[in-house]
């Protein structure tokens, strides 16, 4: 999995012109799921985004999780996230799962997301043509891979 993991003061989602999520602070989180990506992969990053320590706390210092920050978390899908950009200037998004794959693990993730922040988690429409917006707050983005932890 790979998650592009942005710290906002806002975040929503449109589709056919209506807005179906949205969060004030918080994360927006664009989730790439590949056909290698197991349960393992789901937790570490479920655990990981819960407890990354990338708001404000107390003294002005990146020192406080989501849960403290009382943010919440939006997600969306985004197989681009694993274009292989090697050869020639056409994106290949091979290492992307297939729908098939994908949709039960975003679910999952979604769902061990929840377990791990104690509420529910807003979401995109997975494979829906989506607008994203957000105001990136710091700015403060982080790319992550299951795996390659770095």
């Amino acid at each position: 999995m790979r998650a592009v993991i942005q710290r906002v003061s806002e975040a929503s989602v449109t589709i056919d012109g209506t807005v179906t999520a949205s969060i004030g602070v918080g994360l927006l989180i664009l989730l790439g799921v590949e056909e290698a990506d197991t349960d393992e992969d789901i937790s570490w990053l479920a655990t990981k985004l819960a407890k990354l320590r990338i708001f404000s706390d107390a003294e002005g210092k990146m020192n406080a999780d989501i849960k403290e920050a009382k943010g919440r978390a939006l997600v969306v899908s985004q197989f681009t996230l694993h274009a292989a950009t090697k050869k020639g200037n056409r994106p290949s998004f091979i290492r992307a799962a297939r729908p098939e794959t994908a949709i039960p693990l975003y679910e999952k993730f979604l769902r061990q997301l929840e377990a791990e922040l104690g509420e529910g988690v807003e979401r995109g429409d997975f494979g829906a043509d989506m607008k994203v917006a957000l105001v990136n707050d710091g700015p403060v983005t982080i790319w992550m891979d299951t795996k390659a932890r770095e």
